[in-house]
């Protein structure tokens, strides 16, 4: 048999691929990710109590955007990780930035404050519990967007698994800022960040035995 008709009966029956399929199926994964998450927030953690005077704060929208930020560059990483044989590419720029900002901004904050108040800023009222509450929170998203990221024929299987759990608990923690009362930069560049690495490592973890396809 010749090449030429092995691939031609190799590709009989097979119909094209939407054009944006990959960014529709992400779509709908985030999707069910935020209404999991925020229902599991609303069951066992509930809004803040003062969040209708703090939704009008800077604090509260920056804290927003450092999830929102990373979220973003978590997406576009676990979309590229999807396809086979691909990099990051300008994926990892969007995650560190927010991470920098945030960083120096903590800094700057922790060398104005009074030496007495430095760890409080740093470890707030919920340092032992934030991490493991967004890890919680990112366990049903990251079920539906490894379905997602394995229907995409990933290559780079540990890769993909991270980008993916860096995604639900980036998502996770967007969700999580309507309850933490947690208001200082210092905090989120610790505590936040580890409660998005904790389903990021876990997604690298076990990565290569759920994304196999």
């Amino acid at each position: 048999m010749k090449t030429d008709e092995l691939i031609s009966i190799l590709s009989t029956g097979v119909k094209p691929v939407r054009q944006g399929a990959a960014l529709r199926r992400f779509a709908g994964a985030i999707s069910i990710t935020i209404v999991g998450a925020l229902v599991i927030m609303l069951m066992m953690f509930g809004l803040r109590p003062d969040l209708h005077a703090v939704i009008s704060t800077p604090l509260f929208w920056g804290k927003l955007a450092f999830t929102m930020l990373i979220a973003a560059g978590a997406w576009l990483a676990a979309l590229r990780f999807s396809r086979p044989a691909s990099k990051m590419g300008g994926a990892g720029l969007l995650i560190l930035f927010p991470l920098l900002v945030v960083w120096m901004t903590g800094a700057w904050l922790l060398s104005n404050a009074l030496p007495e108040v430095r760890w409080t800023m740093i470890l707030g009222q919920s340092w032992r519990t934030c991490p493991f509450n967004i890890l919680f929170l990112s366990l049903p998203g990251m079920a539906v967007i490894f379905r997602t990221i394995r229907s995409l024929a990933p290559t780079r299987l540990r890769l993909a698994g991270a980008a993916g759990g860096l995604l639900a608990g980036a998502v996770a923690s967007v969700v999580y800022c309507f309850h933490c009362p947690e208001m200082s930069p210092a905090f989120w560049g610790v505590w936040y960040l580890l409660g998005m690495l904790l389903p990021a490592v876990a997604g690298a973890l076990i990565g290569p035995r759920l994304l196999r396809w």
